[in-house]
């Protein structure tokens, strides 16, 4: 092409329109279902002039912006250079009969196959559109942007756009292209990446399977658990029916036993971490498979924990409402009066259940805190030390919380034979094992022989290595030894 066909000052960089050239690029679309219509609005918002190819135009016409030119395929792909194809990949086949006008454009493919489509094709659907039109120049691009996102604007959604293409010069107009409708281009390379860049749309929360099995499994083990202790044994031992408490108060055990186990493993593989690389004296070497992945997930586990402690407080709010409740605090009443007690008042009962509450308080409160710095628009406004603070410190510090919650709900029920249902401990003990290993795990590391060390390995030391150093003591400049 003679003349570029984006010019730098067509948006700004938050996707506002700004100044346009004197000579509005035009670009045509081949399709009139959503995401052609978004894709449109979107482009005559940023300054381009539309051309829009329909085998039925008048009918399709009112869909589009008025800015827009909606007519018949063969003179829609007359004057643009860069033609979006947003069809089906079976309907490709149908634009066979333009190939000549289409010889030399530039062809932008946005259609995404179905996950059967996926694996029955050997070849990405760009690459099956290039095949049909080999005079032209084919790219793969704007298939992982929703219609919805076009229409309202990248900043409600993923600013990202991979492209793909075999022809440099192409792929770099699509690139210029993106970034002149408000996006972030990422160039994926050539277009054999377009089967990669198609799987792309196809994937559910790949990230967060992993993290939900493993909420779903302790999810079942404590709720299993809990039904065995509170609801088969009374009713095995006692002849109690105590069923009914299987849809809340079962549940409102069981959540706070998930999350408060969720929590302490966002922060236990770290600890894992700091002890082989002090056992290797070195920060070098690869950690295990699983510890990687499992460093991977933290945040994943971080928000499931905070999720399912955000239930538990709605849970428990709703505890008093239920109509067993209520039964349970008229005859309560009514035993009061037969035994004559006017006053019914356990001091230390008074207190515990306050400190309870007031430290649940402020552990989702520091739960909330860190889930809302997880926030990609949240973070990318704090610098390094400051998400560091929030995540490690102030998320070790909810940790904590959590566990003198757990403990001043204990308190000594612990040690009441009557707990031991089934001679199964109660469920609090077993949810301590984990978060107090790893909050005795972190105090061991904060003692000098293992807190200078660690730090020595983390800023380049190695036991056996080429290079060692000593740490700066009261603002002395470290001294560094080297051997060969």
């Amino acid at each position: 092409m003679d003349k570029p066909l984006i010019s730098c000052h067509l948006v700004d960089s938050d996707g506002s329109l700004a100044e346009a050239p004197s000579e509005v690029p035009k670009v045509g679309i081949l399709g009139s279902g959503d995401f052609a219509r978004s894709l449109a609005t979107r482009l005559v918002g940023s300054g381009f002039s539309v051309v829009v190819g329909s085998r039925n135009p008048k009918r399709t016409a009112g869909l589009f912006p008025s800015a827009a030119q909606v007519t018949f395929q063969e003179e829609a792909v007359g004057s643009p250079e860069v033609i979006f194809v947003a069809m089906f990949r079976e309907h490709y086949s149908t634009l066979c009969g333009l190939s000549d006008q289409l010889a030399g454009k530039i062809l932008v493919d946005v259609s995404n196959p179905t996950e059967q489509e996926h694996i029955w094709h050997h070849e990405s659907n760009a690459e099956y559109l290039a095949s049909l039109f080999p005079a032209c120049t084919v790219v793969k691009a704007f298939n992982v942007i929703s219609a919805w996102t076009l229409q309202s604007g990248p900043r409600d959604g993923n600013r990202q756009v991979p492209i793909c293409s075999d022809q440099p010069e192409a792929k770099r107009t699509v690139l210029e292209l993106a970034q002149a409708m408000g996006f972030t281009p990422v160039d994926m390379g050539s277009l054999a990446s377009a089967r990669e860049v198609e799987a792309m749309p196809l994937r559910l929360l790949p990230g967060w399977k992993v993290p939900a099995l493993l909420a779903l499994g302790l999810f079942v083990f404590f709720y299993t658990y809990n039904f065995i202790r509170d609801v088969l044994q009374p009713y095995l031992q006692e002849g109690k029916n105590k069923f009914y408490q299987l849809p809340v108060s079962v549940v409102n055990t069981t959540l706070p036993c998930v999350a408060y186990v969720l929590l302490s493993l966002v922060y236990l593989p770290g600890v894992v971490a700091a002890a082989l690389q002090l056992r290797r004296g070195t920060k070098y070497r690869r950690f295990p498979d699983w510890l990687g992945h499992w460093l991977q997930h933290r945040k994943q586990i971080g928000l499931l924990s905070f999720f399912c402690a955000a239930l538990h407080a709605l849970y428990s709010f709703c505890l008093p409402l239920r109509r067993s409740h209520r039964y349970e605090l008229v005859n309560l009443a009514v035993k009061q009066v037969l035994t004559n007690k006017s006053h019914l008042w356990i001091e230390e009962e008074v207190w515990r259940m306050e400190i309870y509450l007031s430290l649940g308080v402020l552990a989702l409160g520091t739960l909330s805190l860190l889930a809302v710095t997880s926030l990609p628009s949240i973070a990318n406004s704090l610098n390094w030390r400051e998400f560091s603070f929030v995540q490690s410190t102030l998320g070790f510090v909810g940790l904590v919380l959590s566990t003198v919650h757990t403990l001043t709900y204990g308190w000594t029920r612990a040690f009441e034979e009557s707990r031991y249902k089934f001679y199964l401990p109660p469920t609090f003990t077993l949810t301590l094992l984990v978060p107090c290993v790893v909050i005795l795990a972190k105090g061991l590391f904060l003692l000098p022989c293992f807190s200078r060390r660690l730090s020595k390995i983390r800023r380049g030391w190695e036991k056996d290595g080429a290079v060692k150093f000593t740490l700066p003591v009261d603002r002395a400049l470290a001294q560094k030894t080297s051997h060969m």
